[in-house]
């Protein structure tokens, strides 16, 4: 066991070595670039370009600004007092170190950025996910356990419509009904906020109002998810509750419901958990559409902005960060098969 996950951890590296150049490049490719918007104006000297260019390291070939960006340099220069004059500023020393560089636009660390925004992030995901799988999977038990029933054929309608509703679509009909049409019976203001962590003007923290300002993003974010794991649970069921050992269980006397959760489940639950590991990734990259459409100062709203601007320090940090999440996330679902099957690590 040890082998395999050495071996996969070497594999793991490597891919996220090469993703690291390819996502650098695509990045810096891009047409326009971060000093765009300031080419186009008539009233910024020539000069201040060039010192920009010299102070953001862009006056270097490529190569030479991915190596700087992956393991540093001894020193950095930055114009810190607005003179014209290039300052010197210390050690950059390169994100195999965790030094994302600096913002170009917020001339803040690029991890200060990342770090006041990535727990609003992570707060939404895990929330949304608990509430996706709570609700899923009672819905996919009994629809497996009343196969073929009105409520079966009810769940399955739902998840075919639920998976196919795009999320930016679905959050812009329920800011439209929930914060437009619907009222508040008791203020007679709207009666769900459109968007934000907290109400304007609130101080400390208040559960009401997070679990207020919740609804509508979760919702969002957890309907597809709920469509999708309620069908794959459904799926699971049925195979299971067909095995030998199943019907071994209902031979011996057992009670239906303790052959169905205590045997049936249980085994359902396995390739459960594992698509949940390879589908985390997924739904903290979807938190983008829900935090643009909903305000949510996270890393998707984060990554918008910085795209907007032509950020590349924030853009290569969002997208090496969400590219290093996803390949965790598939060795963790390798390792788990592999713990589960002895027979994958001889391959």
């Amino acid at each position: 066991m040890a082998n395999y996950i050495a071996r996969r951890l070497i594999q793991t590296v490597g891919l996220l070595f090469i993703l690291s150049v390819l996502l650098f490049a695509l990045v810096n490719l891009a047409p326009g670039g971060p000093l765009a918007g300031h080419g186009q104006s008539r009233h910024i000297d020539p000069a201040k370009i060039e010192l920009l260019k010299r102070q953001f390291g862009l006056d270097k070939p490529l190569p030479t600004q991915y190596l700087i960006w992956l393991v540093g340099n001894d020193w950095m220069q930055v114009d810190k007092d607005g003179d014209g004059v290039l300052d010197s500023y210390g050690t950059r020393l390169g994100i195999l170190r965790g030094d994302f560089g600096f913002s170009f636009r917020s001339r803040q660390p690029v991890l200060t950025e990342i770090g006041d925004r990535l727990p609003n992030t992570i707060y939404l995901t895990v929330v949304t996910m608990l509430i996706a799988v709570l609700i899923a999977i009672p819905i996919g038990i009994i629809s497996a356990i009343r196969q073929y029933s009105a409520f079966d054929i009810t769940v399955t309608t739902f998840s075919f419509a639920g998976q196919a509703i795009p999320e930016f679509w679905l959050g812009l009909i329920m800011i439209l009904v929930f914060y437009a049409w619907l009222k508040n019976p008791v203020t007679g203001g709207p009666l769900l906020p459109p968007g934000g962590m907290t109400s304007t003007g609130s101080t400390g923290f208040d559960l009401g109002d997070r679990i207020i300002h919740l609804i509508l993003p979760v919702a969002t974010g957890a309907l597809g998810w709920i469509a999708w794991y309620s069908r794959f649970l459904r799926s699971s069921m049925l195979d299971v509750v067909h095995q030998d050992y199943i019907r071994t269980a209902r031979a011996k006397g057992l009670k239906n419901w303790k052959v169905l959760y205590k045997h049936a489940l249980r085994n359902a639950l396995i390739p459960l958990i594992t698509l949940l590991a390879l589908d985390l990734p997924y739904i903290f990259g979807g938190a983008i559409f829900v935090e643009f459409l909903f305000a949510w100062p996270g890393m998707g709203r984060l990554y918008y902005q910085a795209a907007l601007n032509r950020d590349y320090p924030i853009l290569m940090a969002v997208l090496i960060i969400g590219a290093g999440f996803i390949i965790l996330s598939n060795l963790l679902a390798d390792i788990i098969y592999a713990w589960l099957d002895p027979r994958i690590r001889l391959e």
